[in-house]
């Protein structure tokens, strides 16, 4: 019979330890998200595939704030975040800083994201919408790509949780070559 792993079994990095560990060149971006249980699901994904940064947009909610917490779960200790009140600014920065700066939307030309080439010498930024209205068409029209996830059901609609769960495990599974 095949047991599960205790906690302590499990090889989990401390907090130090994570913090110097390398991280995938991704950086996540959330413009606008409303839901602070979303958050604090990403700051666990962004935990989970060691990404660079995440970046909390608008009028997206931010640390310190027990909502975000609650499905967190401690993730804002460990990863990297940073507020920023205008996305475009923003991704004129992550421009100028090398990134990749691809929306996760679905759009006329969205390249589907099992078909899209991660090319593991360069740096990424990701940006996820809000609940309702996704990606704003501006922010769209500023990206170097869209990346849309394949799905075969009759919502053709992902919580932001998900969407970015999923999409950060195909960076990460590529970086380490899993």
């Amino acid at each position: 019979m095949d047991l599960k792993l205790k906690n302590e079994e499990l090889g989990r990095k401390t907090l130090e330890e994570f913090k110097n560990a390398q991280k995938i060149p991704l950086v996540v971006v959330l413009d606008n998200v409303r839901s602070l249980h979303n958050v604090g699901s990403v700051f666990r994904s962004c935990d989970a595939f060691a990404a660079e940064t995440l970046y909390l947009c608008g009028f997206t909610g931010t640390p310190p704030n027990k909502e975000i917490n609650k499905t967190a779960l401690g993730a804002t200790e460990s990863v990297v975040w940073k507020h920023e009140s205008d996305i475009i600014t923003l991704i004129n920065q992550l421009k100028q800083s090398g990134y990749i700066v691809c929306a996760v939307e679905q759009t006329q030309q969205a390249i589907q994201l099992h078909n899209f080439t991660i090319d593991t010498t360069k740096k990424y930024a990701l940006i996820f919408g809000n609940e309702v209205d996704g990606v704003q068409q501006n922010v769209i029209a500023q990206c170097d790509a869209v990346l849309e996830i394949a799905q075969g059901g009759t919502k053709h609609s992902l919580n932001i949780a998900v969407s970015a769960g999923v999409v950060l495990w195909e960076f990460f599974k590529k970086q380490f070559a899993f």
